[in-house]
């Protein structure tokens, strides 16, 4: 753990590898939401996992004994916190209320194309024409995928996911910026510290009544998007986003929908169609050119 939180520089491949280990550790993300939200309330799930993983944040700040960031880093910090502190979670748990895991866990296919294009407009990027084809072919499937399987209650969920997916990219892009001069893990942890006050004070606020209703696995869900989602998976993302680039190895979030397809399909139940299959296929088909042209 020490070797992974030292900020030091590292290569190309290192960039690929720390961003699929934080693909993997993201890859439960959505099973785990959605067992959670089963018992929890998507306000109280979203501050409770903020508030959990800002206090262990703050002890590894505290213990490690970093600086605080600049002032002109504190609006950036507030971008990634309102991305992927708030944002994205707060949306996903609702989207989850409508839809399955599994038909969410698809959408992360736009993720890759969304951080890509806030890479350019705030990391400064320039990809090469033939990456951005093989990204709009990946996201063109994952859209057309959700136009043609939809019912009404199933687009609310969609149209949440879409949001997320906005706010991730661009909460991505901004903490992989930070993440150049202040390191991965002190990105994520100081911009949980940032979203703290009010995450705490919803947590508080949206407390369940009753708390013997809440079953283990809804339990375990907390934990994990707390611990691994909200902090352990980012220390290996923002490293391999500020080390591989933010276009390329967010690429890698095309993975994604298989390794969550088959932890729904395995520890949930979930029914895996086989036109998710298919347009999983295409996307991991379409990470192999992206990362050609990044």
């Amino acid at each position: 753990m020490g070797i992974i939180m030292q900020r030091t520089a590292g290569g190309w491949g290192d960039g690929w590898g720390s961003g699929l280990l934080g693909v993997i550790i993201f890859s439960g993300s959505l099973p785990a939401t959605r067992v959670a939200v089963s018992d929890f309330t998507p306000l109280f799930l979203t501050s409770a996992r903020a508030v959990i993983a800002a206090l262990l944040g703050v002890m590894l700040l505290l213990v490690l004994r970093q600086k605080r960031p600049e002032k002109e880093d504190l609006v950036p910090l507030a971008v990634v916190a309102l991305g992927v502190v708030i944002g994205f979670p707060l949306l996903t748990a609702l989207a989850l209320q409508h839809i399955t895991s599994a038909r969410s866990i698809v959408f992360i296919g736009l993720l890759p194309l969304a951080t890509a294009i806030f890479g350019v407009v705030r990391g400064g990027e320039r990809p090469k024409p033939a990456f951005w084809l093989f990204s709009v072919i990946g996201a063109a499937s994952v859209a057309g995928f959700a136009l043609a399987n939809g019912d009404f209650a199933a687009s609310a969920g969609d149209l949440l996911m879409v949001a997320a997916i906005l706010l991730c990219g661009l909460g991505y892009a901004e903490g992989a910026r930070l993440s150049r001069r202040l390191g991965g893990w002190q990105v994520i942890s100081w911009a949980l510290v940032v979203a703290l006050p009010i995450m705490a004070l919803i947590a508080v606020v949206t407390l369940p009544d009753v708390w013997t209703g809440i079953g283990g696995p809804a339990w375990l869900g907390l934990a994990y998007v707390s611990v691994f989602s909200m902090l352990v998976g980012f220390i290996f993302w923002y490293r391999g986003l500020a080390l591989g680039g933010i276009a390329g190895v967010g690429q890698l979030q095309l993975l994604q929908p298989f390794f969550g397809l088959v932890l729904a399909g395995m520890l949930l139940g979930e029914p895996v169609a086989w036109s998710m299959i298919a347009v999983t296929g295409l996307v991991v088909l379409c990470v192999a050119g992206a990362k050609r042209f990044a």
